[in-house]
């Protein structure tokens, strides 16, 4: 097997999400999925990392995902290539599953559980404690809101008045008042405030049985995080701002970190966000996947939930789920009585409605072989004459595995090899 194309798909509205489809010869495709600056993702796809994946095997996720950090972390590997990397990662383990015919977390050790919790984002300042009353109904034991975050912005974050504070307590008074402890409560601040601020609302915040006080502050600094959590017993989360184990590393380390809200869509995908729960655990901290963006991502992060030991609860945001979620993927995501449900379809779970490719508004990209450039591997470009004789035997076998993604089996029977000299000269093998 190996891929023949890689497919971008995109529409107006709504925009900022991009699907990544991995086709491969076989017929089997992969969906994988991210949001923000969905343009400049295609490019990424399509510019930077085709050359890399396409005429190689799907199965060598591992290889892929590091040949492809590698190449952009030369420059930096945050923002849209990252997020291209996610929804690559994404669409090559759903092919592998499709391929041995189990859900992705059986691929990733087995499943631990076959449900867990999720909550409930977002919420309006006044009626608050109707909604709570309407997702304890629903089942969903959870909410989260931010309503510190407009009252930011006369000050940049660096002074909340007394009674603008005792303003915007107002929505969580309201939940407490129509529902006692029946549900939880986070706080989300969207990274507005300033150490002493995000002190003062986190200590005043604390009658109020705060699940998590998520990014008071921008997450740029482990050790004023850390003077933060060490002001209050509200557990601290870091989220999705933060990108890839190295960034996330240092926060659970120096133990400013409670909780961890990875988004699976821009760290790394599950490869990278299984490694994160795993790097987690071993600190005995909680993993809590962000999803507020499209109806791929709840999939993904499904496999991780149902194979993490440390998965606590499950992001949602209900009027996507019961709106225009449903223009997009069938099934939909596993969501019933306030639990997210193991998926039961081999792979990812879901796919791309045929009505998405008949829009009138949808933009469709491919890159196949022809994008391949010889002479490319993960390091960039051959060292050709660089190499002394004795050195090139041993160089080229590493590159010849590396540019195809595993060894030569039986998997790669009708591919055509193009050898490559030390100069870079090919031949057809």
């Amino acid at each position: 097997m190996k891929i023949s194309k890689i497919e971008t798909v995109r529409v107006s509205d709504p925009a900022d999400v991009i699907w990544v489809r991995v086709h491969t010869d076989t017929g089997l495709i992969g969906l994988g999925e991210t949001w923000y600056a969905s343009k400049t993702v295609e490019s990424a796809v399509h510019d930077h990392f085709a050359p890399l994946l396409v005429a190689r095997d799907p199965f060598a996720i591992e290889r892929h995902w590091l040949n492809m950090f590698r190449l952009s972390d030369h420059a930096g590997y945050g923002g849209a290539e990252l997020r291209a990397i996610s929804a690559i990662d994404m669409a090559l383990w759903d092919i592998k599953g499709q391929a041995a015919d189990v859900p992705v977390y059986e691929l990733l050790g087995g499943a631990v559980r076959q449900k867990i919790r999720v909550y409930a984002t977002g919420a309006p300042f006044e009626g608050c404690g109707d909604l709570a009353r309407e997702l304890i109904d629903d089942g969903i034991i959870a909410m989260k809101m931010g309503p510190t975050i407009v009252v930011a912005t006369p000050s940049e974050g660096q002074y909340l008045a007394p009674k603008d504070l005792d303003h915007v307590l107002k929505p969580f008074r309201d939940v407490r008042d129509a529902v006692g402890d029946d549900i939880k409560i986070a706080n989300d601040g969207h990274g507005k405030w300033a150490l002493p601020v995000a002190i003062q609302i986190a200590k005043a915040m604390e009658p109020l049985d705060i699940m998590w006080q998520e990014d008071l502050m921008p997450l740029l600094n482990p050790e004023a995080l850390l003077q933060l959590q060490d002001s209050t017993t509200t557990p601290v989360c870091i989220s999705e701002r933060l990108l890839t184990r190295f960034q996330l590393r240092e926060f659970i380390e120096n133990g400013s970190a409670q909780i961890v809200m990875p988004d699976l869509i821009w760290t790394g995908g599950i490869s990278e966000t299984h490694r994160i729960a795993v790097m987690a655990s071993a600190h005995q901290v909680p993993v809590a996947p962000h999803d507020a963006t499209g109806p791929v991502n709840i999939f993904a992060c499904a496999q991780i939930c149902m194979n993490s030991p440390n998965a606590m609860i499950m992001e949602h945001v209900r009027p996507y789920l019961y709106g225009w979620y449903g223009d997009f993927v069938d099934p939909l995501p596993p969501i019933k009585d306030g639990w997210l449900h193991a998926p039961q379809n081999p792979g990812i779970g879901t796919r791309l409605r045929k009505e998405v490719f008949e829009r009138p508004d949808v933009i469709l990209r491919f890159s196949n072989e022809s994008v391949m450039i010889p002479g490319m591997n993960d390091e960039g470009w051959d060292g050709g004459a660089t190499f002394p004789d004795d050195m090139w035997s041993d160089m080229k076998q590493i590159r010849d595995f590396r540019s195809q993604g595993h060894s030569v089996s039986e998997r790669t029977t009708g591919l055509e090899i193009i050898e490559f000299d030390k100069d870079g000269e090919g031949e057809r093998g």
